[in-house]
């Protein structure tokens, strides 16, 4: 018999109680899979996989405007997604991902030894698979219970999916920041653009994006993101998914980071907030989460022409008043030793707007300005980049606005000229224009920045329309007899206290001319103020409120007073639309509407909307003489009135009629072609002065010009056709000179060129307190 001696017998016990330990964990590890494995769930959701999809908004033509919901997300067959994504991910997260079956024992010996090394968690040993089983069934908790579900969830799913199945699960649900789920999303997300579309040195960035999402997100720390992406791209070449040249040019390619995380490059956000809420009004919270497609009107090129014409109309007003100066300051001795990115995080809170870029300016003086753009860029300004803000940089300017070190202002870089200085408007703009056959809109701008102030000018703001309301008293005038050529005083006029049931009121022209007896064609081609009251006073003000109702204005926003002559009632630009519709189609009056139909996510149509055509009887508001007869004097009102700028455009069928409230508060263009009507609007939300000379014609014509000129290229040149009913006139009689015109057939009066408009007004003609001469 071999007898141990006692120096060898306790390792040996110690041994033994090793393996017995070792056999008893493993037994122990059996009975856990053989109880818990019949018990996992089931794999339906990832065979029958159905993420939560985001309402989506389309243009007519197309163009993704707008996403809601929690999670933003495209989701791509396997077969969709580049190869270079697929490998950057298996080089990133998994190398021996066609290798194992569920989990890389390889793996997880490397992954101890590092840990044990290096003292820690420092390297992870999760496969794609296992990510796969924690995204779709587990927690994120670090215990060993969920750890073990997740192996046994990985074992399972490797054996009823394909490795491209479980790829294609993996690249669709995994979350990467920036509210993006999938690879797909996280493209459009970062670099605004199809995952199909994507550069080798943007699929590294992505793919180094699972590990982290918040620490490698290259919008709010480019620095680590950066030094992420080059691991994974090193990665690719150690395993010859890449070559040298191509891990050189990667390495080398600078990333054009979208900063701007919308959905979309369409500028379309008050559209795509409308289409949200008709989508809730419908299906409510589900809206968010089945995929539901919403198709707009909208297209796309005229939507953009809007948004550059408005937000070119702003900023050229804004400039033509002045700098105002720093729009904060930022305390330079707080910006410690790493001052680039102190100065990146004071920067991040300022509002971004598109091109005007928020700065923090390092060196000032009245010749030269050093700033730090955000994003890190250094710019040095002088000369006439300071122009704009030269006042503000004297040591005169007032203190709380004077550029100094640590103002922070704005720029914006012109293609031409570089870098100029610039400031955020105050000023508001809207914009809505529409087919006036079927009332579809094509573009619709609620404001200047939607992501500043999401108030939706178009449809929620009430103004005055100052002189754009004319042409409805004068339409309401020709069903009294009156005719274009009819003539009217256009002198100064007083209403006698015991007429306004106030106190006597003088309006005056807007120009403070007054030119005696006109046609009527002339008065509105020039908004002339006196005819306007005369012709209201003498139709009566309460019949010419009824009849603005069937325009589609509100009777109680609009009063019967004489200042309804001059615009002083309230409306939105969506009702003008509405209005100027019925002119420009020949007396419809068609609905005006945004969303065209709604779809699920296997595109079967649950809502649709069909409306009534223009030349469906049932829409007839007014007389097709009476459209035909304004459509004519409003072509007049381009040709020889207020409106001439809009001849730039070269047409003969262009009409419309500009608007300027008292003192400058609103400015107005409405103005069609019988194919587009557009309503362009210019004005501060809190009403107050624009400034002298901010007509219509000076601050919302160009907004309308720049937006037609892009909408109408192409577009052949229509007109009414004249209807039956109108006679012929010589206004002035034989000889006059003056161009023929037209009247009803059966109000041709003995002498229809001459009205008595001094007859008494009717006792309903009150005056409200503040009145508003156009």
């Amino acid at each position: 018999m071999i007898h141990l001696s006692r120096a060898l017998r306790w390792p040996l016990y110690a041994l033994a109680a090793l393996i017995g330990l070792f056999l008893i964990g493993l037994s122990l590890a059996a009975i856990f899979v053989l109880l818990a494995y019949p018990h996992l769930p089931s794999l339906e959701v990832l065979t029958d996989y159905r993420p939560k999809m985001p309402l989506r908004v389309f243009t007519a033509d197309g163009q993704l405007i707008g996403e809601f919901g929690e999670e933003r997300r495209s989701v791509l067959p396997i077969r969709d997604v580049p190869k270079l994504m697929q490998q950057a991910i298996v080089a990133a997260e998994d190398e021996r991902f066609y290798e194992h079956a569920g989990v890389d024992t390889l793996g997880v010996l490397r992954a101890a030894v590092a840990n044990l090394t290096k003292g820690g968690a420092h390297q992870g040993a999760s496969t794609i698979t296992m990510q796969v089983a924690r995204n779709f069934f587990l927690s994120n908790e670090k215990t060993l219970t969920r750890k073990a579900y997740e192996v046994l969830l990985a074992f399972k799913i490797e054996k009823n999916l394909s490795k491209d199945q479980i790829l294609e699960l993996y690249l669709n649900q995994i979350y990467l920041g920036q509210r993006a789920y999938g690879f797909a999303a996280a493209a459009q997300t970062y670099f605004g653009k199809p995952l199909q579309n994507i550069s080798l040195a943007e699929a590294a960035m992505l793919a180094g994006l699972p590990k982290a999402p918040s620490k490698y997100n290259p919008i709010s720390n480019l620095k680590r993101a950066t030094l992420r992406q080059q691991y994974v791209l090193r990665r690719m070449r150690e395993l010859n998914f890449i070559d040298d040249r191509q891990l050189a040019a990667a390495k080398a390619e600078p990333l054009q980071l979208r900063r701007d995380t919308a959905a979309t490059s369409i500028h379309a956000d008050y559209v795509a907030e409308m289409a949200r809420q008709i989508a809730y009004e419908q299906f409510h919270e589900e809206a968010y989460t089945r995929g539901l497609k919403v198709f707009t009107t909208i297209l796309s090129n005229e939507q953009e022409a809007a948004w550059a014409a408005a937000r070119r109309g702003v900023l050229d007003y804004d400039r033509r008043h002045g700098c105002r100066g720093a729009e904060d300051y930022i305390d330079m001795t707080k910006l410690g030793d790493n001052a680039d990115d102190s100065l990146e995080d004071a920067l991040q809170d300022a509002p971004e707007s598109e091109d005007l870029r928020p700065a923090a300016v390092l060196e000032a003086s009245p010749q030269r300005l050093k700033l730090h753009v955000l994003g890190g860029e250094a710019v040095t300004l002088s000369g006439d980049a300071l122009k704009f803000c030269r006042a503000m940089l004297d040591d005169k300017a007032p203190a709380a606005r004077r550029i100094r070190r640590g103002a922070m202002v704005r720029v914006t870089k012109d293609p031409k000229s570089g870098w100029q200085l610039a400031q955020l408007p105050e000023v508001e703009a809207a914009f809505v224009s529409g087919d006036p056959r079927n009332g579809a809109i094509h573009a619709l701008i609620g404001g200047f920045d939607f992501n500043r102030n999401k108030f939706n000018r178009v449809t929620q703001a009430w103004r005055q329309p100052g002189s754009s309301f004319k042409p409805f008293i004068y339409s309401a005038a020709l069903e009294k007899g009156y005719g274009p050529s009819t003539e009217v005083d256009d002198a100064p006029i007083v209403i006698p206290a015991s007429e306004t049931g106030s106190q006597a009121w003088e309006p005056k022209n807007y120009d403070g001319k007054y030119d005696g007896m006109m046609p009527l064609r002339t008065a509105l081609a020039r908004s002339k103020n006196m005819v306007s009251v005369r012709l209201l006073r003498a139709i009566g003000p309460r019949y010419a409120q009824d009849y603005a109702v069937r325009f589609g204005f509100d009777a109680d926003k609009n009063p019967p007073y004489l200042t309804l002559a001059l615009g002083a009632g309230a409306v939105s630009p969506w009702q003008m639309l509405t209005a100027y519709s019925v002119f420009a189609n020949g007396g419809y009056r068609v609905t005006p509407h945004i969303v065209t139909e709604i779809r699920d996510d296997h595109d079967v149509v649950l809502a649709k909307f069909d409306p009534p055509l223009a030349g469906d009887d049932s829409l007839r508001v007014i007389d097709a003489r009476n459209a035909y007869l304004m459509d004519s004097m409003l072509q007049d009102v381009v040709r020889r009135g207020t409106a001439t700028r809009a001849l730039a455009l070269k047409r003969s069928d262009l009409a419309g009629k500009t608007g300027t409230t008292n003192d400058y508060v609103d400015a107005w263009f409405c103005g069609y072609s019988p194919a587009l009507v557009g309503i362009a609007w210019l004005g501060f939300d809190q009403p107050h002065k624009l400034g002298n000379g901010e007509t219509g014609g000076a601050a919302a014509l160009p907004i309308w010009i720049a937006y037609m000129e892009k909408a109408l290229a192409g577009v052949p040149e229509t007109r009414l056709p004249r209807p039956q009913g109108l006679i012929e006139i010589q206004p002035g009689g034989e000889g006059s000179g003056l161009k023929p015109d037209w009247i009803y057939e059966e109000q041709l009066p003995a002498e229809p060129n001459r009205r008595d408009d001094e007859a008494p007004a009717p006792p309903d003609a009150a005056l409200p307190p503040s009145p508003s001469p156009g």
